[in-house]
This record gives C-alpha cells, sequence and structure tokens, in this order.
C-alpha cells in the first residue's frame, strides 16, 4: 500500500498502531547502517534510502527526475515489507542473506527478487537487515546498477 505521506516520520503515524514500534526500529537499524552518502526520504509512497541527484545525477533510468534507489521499507496490508535492490542485482549478496537468514529466525524466508516479506513484524531479523546495509556503499551500488540494471 503506497502512503501519500510527505515524510517518514508522517509516513510511521500513519500505519496501523501495532506495527509503528518496529518500522520504528526498521528504520532505525537501516539509518543507522547505511554507509555515508545514502540519504532517507519518501519514494514510491514509501521509506526509502537512495542514492540522491548530488552523488548521481543521473537518477532513476526509469525516472531520471527520482534519485537512485536503493532500499525501500513499507507496512504492505498483509506484511512488513524491505525492499532491497542490492539483493536483486547481487547474486552473491543475495545468497549470503539466504544463508544467515536462518542464523537470526526459524520461519521460512519469503522472499522475492527484492523484496523480503515479514507477515510476523516480531520476527523481523533486525541485526540482520542491520548488516545487510552495511554490504554496500552508494559508489558501490552505483557501479552494480550501471553493469547488471542499467544496460
Amino acid at each position: 500500500m503506497q502512503s501519500n505521506a510527505a515524510t517518514p516520520d508522517e509516513y510511521i503515524t500513519q500505519i496501523p498502531v501495532e506495527r509503528q514500534a518496529i518500522m520504528q526500529q526498521l528504520r532505525a537499524v537501516i539509518k543507522n547502517n547505511l554507509p555515508e552518502g545514502f540519504e532517507e526520504t519518501m519514494n514510491y509512497g514509501m521509506i526509502g534510502y537512495v542514492v540522491p541527484h548530488s552523488i548521481y545525477p543521473s537518477g532513476y533510468h526509469c525516472n531520471p527526475e527520482l534519485p537512485l534507489p536503493f532500499i525501500n521499507i513499507a507496512s504492505q496490508k498483509n506484511y512488513i515489507a524491505v525492499y532491497h535492490s542490492g539483493i536483486y542485482a547481487d547474486p552473491i549478496l543475495m545468497e549470503w542473506f539466504v544463508a544467515e537468514y536462518p542464523k537470526y529466525v526459524t520461519t521460512k524466508l519469503d522472499i522475492g527478487k527484492s523484496c523480503i516479506r515479514f507477515k510476523k513484524p516480531e520476527q523481523i531479523p533486525l541485526q540482520l537487515i542491520g548488516e545487510l546495509a552495511t554490504k554496500m556503499t552508494p559508489n558501490q551500488w552505483i557501479e552494480m546498477y550501471e553493469a547488471v540494471i542499467k544496460k
């Protein structure tokens, strides 16, 4: 579900009360672990972490007016989602995440190309998400994006 919130704080206040605390924790763990250069914003109706135009003026190939997306988090109807473009573009990073996940959570991993879904908010492996956030700098993401996605 996309939100019309103008800021991440506003987004949090608009989601169901029972999800606000975990979304704040998820947001904090990502912000505290992302390498310098990424910027928090609202992106596609979700809280987003992007490479700003000041670092990558070309922006997102689908809409160059938008900054290059990297991570988004959202409270969807039936789950909380972490969208991580790096695991979509980098098979080695995906393999690492899939291998690490069972060390933190006993439930089956629910993952698509870039979307990690958590139906039970209390089972979000915050420490693992924090470690995932550290794995790629803005420059590494730009190189990967240009090599794999923006062909």
